[in-house]
This record gives C-alpha cells, sequence and structure tokens, in this order.
C-alpha cells in the first residue's frame, strides 16, 4: 500500500508515534568504530604473525645463503641477498672431509633411534592406557622424570655401563643411549593419543571375531597414525641433532655424527665457516622436509597427547 502524501515515512516494523523508529547516527557511528578495532585486531595479529615468522625463518635463510656465497662475499660486506652463487663448500666438504662417513652414522644411528622407540612405546603405551596396572602412575612418572633430565647427567653413568658391557665407542650404544630420552617421550606421546580412541571400537571388532591382538593391529594403529607420525618426528629429531651423547659416547673419527663432525671443524686457528654452514644446511634439510611433508599428523598428534596425556 503507498504511503499517503505529506505523511513521515516509517519504518515497517515500527510502533507509530516511537522515536527511536530508525538508528541513531550515534549507534552507527559505535558499530563503525567497532567494525575498525577489529580489523585493527587482526592486522595486529597478522602482523605479529609475521614478524615471529621472520625473526624464526631468518637464521635458517642466512644459514643457506651463507652456504652458497663465495668466499669473498661471505667476508665481506653482508646482504641478504648473495650477488653470486658456488658450490665449493659443498664440494669440499663431501670430498676432502670425513663428512659422507658422518651423515651415514648419523642417519644409521637416527633410523635404529626411532623404530626402537616406535617398537617398545607402542605396546608399553597400549597396555598403559587399556589395562589396570599397579603403580602405573608411579612408572609413567619415572620415565617422565628420566626424561626431563639433562642428558649429561645420564652420558657419564651410561659411559660407565656400555664400558663395562664392551659397547662403548660404538654406533650401537649411541642408540641405547638416544633411546633413553625418546622412549619416555613416545611412551607419553602415544598415551595420551591412546586415551582419546574409544575402547568401544576394540570391542567392536572382538565380537566381530577379532582376537586382541588383530584389533589392535587392524583398529587401533591405523587410526592413531598422527600419534605415530608425532613420536617418530620427535625421535628422529632428538636423535638427528645430538651433541652430547655422541660427545661423550664416541671417540674414533669412524663413528662420529654430523654434529660432532661439523664441531671438529672449529679449529684454534682456522674456522672454516663455509663448510660449517654447508654441513648445517645438510642437517637442517631432512628436519625441513619432515615437517613439510607430514606437519599436519605432527599437529594432530602433538595436541592429542597434550590435551590427553
Amino acid at each position: 500500500m503507498q504511503q499517503p502524501f505529506g505523511e513521515e515515512m516509517q519504518h515497517p516494523y515500527a510502533i507509530p508515534g516511537d522515536a527511536n523508529a530508525w538508528p541513531h547516527t550515534d549507534a552507527k557511528d559505535e558499530l563503525a568504530r567497532s567494525q575498525v578495532r577489529l580489523m585493527w585486531r587482526k592486522a595486529r595479529t597478522y602482523l605479529l604473525v609475521i614478524a615471529i615468522a621472520i625473526y624464526s625463518f631468518l637464521p635458517i635463510y642466512w644459514m643457506f645463503v651463507s652456504s652458497i656465497r663465495p668466499p669473498q662475499e661471505l667476508f665481506g660486506q653482508p646482504s641478504l641477498v648473495p650477488k653470486s652463487f658456488t658450490l665449493e663448500y659443498f664440494n669440499v666438504l663431501f670430498e676432502l672431509t670425513n663428512f659422507p662417513v658422518n651423515f651415514m652414522n648419523s642417519l644409521i644411528v637416527t633410523v635404529l633411534t626411532t623404530i626402537i622407540t616406535l617398537f617398545c612405546a607402542i605396546p608399553m603405551a597400549y597396555v598403559l592406557t587399556r589395562f589396570q596396572i599397579k603403580g602405573k602412575s608411579i612408572l609413567t612418572n619415572i620415565m617422565l622424570g628420566a626424561y626431563m633430565f639433562p642428558p649429561m647427567l645420564l652420558a657419564i653413568p651410561l659411559y660407565a655401563i656400555f664400558v663395562k658391557i664392551h659397547l662403548d665407542n660404538t654406533l650401537l650404544s649411541l642408540v641405547l643411549a638416544h633411546t633413553t630420552i625418546t622412549l619416555p617421550l613416545g611412551v607419553w606421546l602415544l598415551g595420551g593419543f591412546f586415551k582419546t580412541l574409544p575402547f568401544e571400537i576394540e570391542q567392536s571388532a572382538m565380537i566381530d571375531g577379532c582376537t586382541r591382538f588383530q584389533a589392535f593391529r587392524l583398529v587401533v594403529l591405523p587410526l592413531s597414525l598422527p600419534g605415530l607420525v608425532t613420536v617418530s618426528i620427535f625421535s628422529f629429531l632428538l636423535s638427528w641433532t645430538d651433541y652430547t651423547y655422541a660427545l661423550m659416547l664416541i671417540a674414533s673419527d669412524a663413528n662420529k655424527t654430523i654434529p660432532i663432525g661439523l664441531a671438529s671443524m672449529l679449529g684454534s686457528y682456522d674456522i672454516r665457516w663455509g663448510e660449517i654452514m654447508a654441513g648445517s644446511t645438510i642437517i637442517t634439510l631432512p628436519l625441513l622436509v619432515i615437517f613439510v611433508f607430514l606437519s599436519r599428523y605432527f599437529i594432530k598428534g602433538l595436541a592429542a597427547g597434550a590435551m590427553k596425556g
């Protein structure tokens, strides 16, 4: 119906004679100001995230750039973007040093440590979360307490034990030493992840004819993939970058790992910065590749272990 000529137009849902039929100008201004404040908060959050990302990534970028700079630029005026590139340091590292042997030693130790950690942590975490065991909380606390000790405090008694059983200065001793760190952490993370899985899914599998082990292997393990990936990444990271145990337990050049091999390039009068940066880049690359391709599982498994563990 058309509005009669000469009468004021009112909001269709307004009460006749209501002075608040249309929003006041002050309300509109307040709404605009709240939107501006919200946009400014988002902008500050994004700027903070970008600043933290740059701060965290800059050392890695500088390390990589320094590994491909020519010597005259490496020790000259620094710049974020190199003017020229060279692979000289990588060639020297692989051809004139013991780095290939160190790399293989680190790879062997890291892979074995990760496998042993998973092989032992999976059944231990499953038993601790699914069965009633006397002293279960005490056992868990002891394992976590052992993880909290600094590696140097454990390296000395471990070295004495390995000397007694004739395992000193071997890669196996290094694997066992790394397991003392990775195993408690693996049990804690997997235990928290197993707690998120309802027991009813295993009961359903056993009702369908599966044994307890089959239900665990066919149902629980596939659903626990994020937790297994998380434990694998942590084990790989801790073993790959270890310096303390390798320094205390390994004496011969044939069994040194990458961190010890790079540290040996720091001489009293000559520091080979180019080769050190190239070796550090090679150490970092596997970790970056792992996090890029497995970050989704890693974040999910870490969150589950933190919330339920």
